[in-house]
């Protein structure tokens, strides 16, 4: 059994320790997390990616000058990544030009997009109702994701 210790440090008394842990720190005085409603995170990420849709409608990201992060991967390899142009596709869509959301990034505007509107809208479904829903993809999901994404930077830098 750990011993009280009170004696004094340089940055003054230590903390004193009981059979549960620090002073204070018992079962029924444990300090508890704040626990946040099971919609709060996603709402909260609705409210952010409106603030950024409409930033992004007033900015053209196809000139350059403006406030727009470019891909680090592209800064540093030359290359396109999987994900490069959904900033370019996002504004197209915004705008309603469905052509150009394609040419930025066929994958992500067929594929990747329809997949995160359905992870998200179960994520917002069942934070509504109140539930936690953590999403689970596996070995073989995860592989497939992580193929699915070098064959496609593959195949956009090669043609």
């Amino acid at each position: 059994m750990p011993r009280a210790d009170l004696s004094a440090t340089e940055d003054g008394p230590t903390a004193r320790r009981t059979p549960d842990g620090p002073a204070g720190c018992c079962r029924r005085g444990r300090r508890r997390r704040v626990r946040r409603h099971p919609a709060a995170l996603p709402l909260s990420l609705t409210a952010a990616g409106a603030a950024g849709a409409v930033y992004l409608y007033g900015t053209n990201p196809h000139e350059p000058g403006h406030w727009l992060p470019r891909c680090p991967f592209n800064w540093v390899t030359g290359l396109d990544c999987p994900a490069c142009g959904v900033t370019r596709m996002a504004y197209d869509m915004l705008h309603g030009d469905l052509g150009s959301a394609f040419h930025s990034n066929a994958l992500m505007l067929l594929l990747g997009l329809p997949f995160a509107a359905v992870l998200y809208g179960r994520w917002l479904y069942e934070g509504v109702r109140g539930r936690r829903w953590q999403p689970s993809f596996g070995r073989l999901g995860t592989a497939a994701v992580l193929g699915v994404a070098l064959v496609w930077a593959v195949v956009r830098n090669v043609a």
